[in-house]
């Protein structure tokens, strides 16, 4: 038989390449994004629960309804956004099925799609699968911030969409609320929907809040806000996510959706929201997080990698330029072979696979995990 694939040059991702070489050379893995500690005891109590009380048959297409109501009264809560949990919001199998889900809904074959590198690997692979052009604009590092000079140079008639990521995966940078509103200026009255990529929305740090597009009132109209519940309740294994965006754009979005999963798991939907309604069980975890980064970048301080900027997720990029001039694929790998230490490397993230020295570690981890890994670093 023979076979045309629709992506020749994609193979396995990096996390499970990374992950599998951590496995076979008991590594410590500090490379793909999942904590080594246990999710709330209570969080499987109650899933435990529904499911004892008969709820193990389909949710409805568009999440639990009050699974719904929490997410609504979430974005009101931490953004003053009023988004209908009938109409405007859809419970995903994890943010990676709602990004998918938004690009098949709207992007066309020749449509063009901005987006910013490092990028999370999942965005361009499912612009090409839909035939439309993916044009990634390059981060200025070392902050990683968005020339807006350029982005309005890069907006042409074919631009349908531009995916944005705060906190951003793989930089641990954030963007600020001068940066929404100059995207809300590039795209108000043009026909382009914006894909905000916010599942890390609640781990920004130092005091500075986290800016959601569903802050920007007319952003937010033109906007899909894709986050996910795995990296909040540190169960990552759950993939769910949800979807929250104006009724006409959602109409859209749940066309393709009912098609892709139609419904997610019922009884920990229902889990999540008797969660949720602890508001502690979200709104703490930037400070959770923070103190380890903290912790980590404290115990890495007298090492020889350069720590860089984090203000958000569970990410911190160092630099190894003063160790080794290798590229990061291959520092990586030996990092993972021979000294029992797994990160990724950030070339990955791009599309020309730009080499910057970097590697990404994540610090969701137990004290013990972060301190076996500085032991490391340390000596390098």
């Amino acid at each position: 038989m023979q076979i045309h694939s629709k992506l020749p040059n994609i193979g396995t991702t990096i996390f499970t390449v990374m992950s599998g070489l951590a496995k076979e050379h008991n590594a410590i893995n500090l490379s793909q994004g999942f904590p080594d500690f246990e999710c709330d005891p209570k969080l499987i109590e109650l899933a435990q629960n529904h499911m004892k009380a008969g709820f193990n048959q389909y949710a409805p297409m568009q999440g639990a309804l009050a699974l719904r109501e929490q997410i609504s009264y979430l974005l009101q809560n931490c953004y003053s956004a009023i988004y209908n949990p009938d109409t405007e919001i859809t419970v995903t199998a994890g943010a990676t099925q709602g990004i998918y889900t938004c690009i098949a809904a709207f992007i066309n074959k020749g449509d063009e799609v901005i987006l910013f590198e490092p990028a999370y690997d999942c965005y361009t692979p499912a612009i090409e699968l839909h035939g439309a052009i993916a044009k990634p604009i390059n981060l200025e590092y070392p902050d990683f911030t968005i020339n807006w000079e350029t982005v309005k140079n890069t907006i042409t008639d074919k631009t349908r969409m531009i995916i944005i990521n705060t906190p951003h995966n793989p930089s641990g940078t954030t963007m600020s609320a001068n940066d929404l509103m100059q995207l809300e200026k590039l795209v108000a009255g043009k026909n382009i929907i914006v894909v905000s990529d916010e599942v890390y929305e609640h781990m920004a740090f130092d005091e500075q809040p986290h800016q959601s597009v569903a802050r920007f009132k007319g952003l937010a109209s033109q906007s899909i806000i894709v986050s996910s519940f795995g990296k909040t309740i540190h169960a990552t294994g759950w993939k769910i996510g949800y979807v929250a965006a104006p009724k006409e754009l959602m109409l859209e979005f749940r066309k393709v959706h009912q098609f892709l999963v139609f419904a997610v798991n019922h009884p920990f939907q229902l889990a999540l929201a008797d969660y949720l309604k602890d508001e502690s069980t979200y709104k703490g975890l930037h400070q959770f997080y923070q103190t380890k980064r903290d912790y980590f970048r404290k115990l890495i301080s007298g090492s020889r990698f350069k720590i860089e900027s984090c203000t958000g997720t569970y990410f911190q990029l160092l630099n190894y330029k003063a160790i080794s001039e290798e590229a990061d694929t291959d520092f990586a790998i030996r990092l993972t072979k021979e000294k029992g230490l797994a990160s990724i490397p950030l070339s990955v993230f791009y599309t020309d696979k730009q080499q910057q020295h970097l590697l990404r570690f994540c610090f969701a981890k137990k004290e013990e995990t972060l301190e076996k890994a500085a032991e490391i670093i340390c000596k390098l």
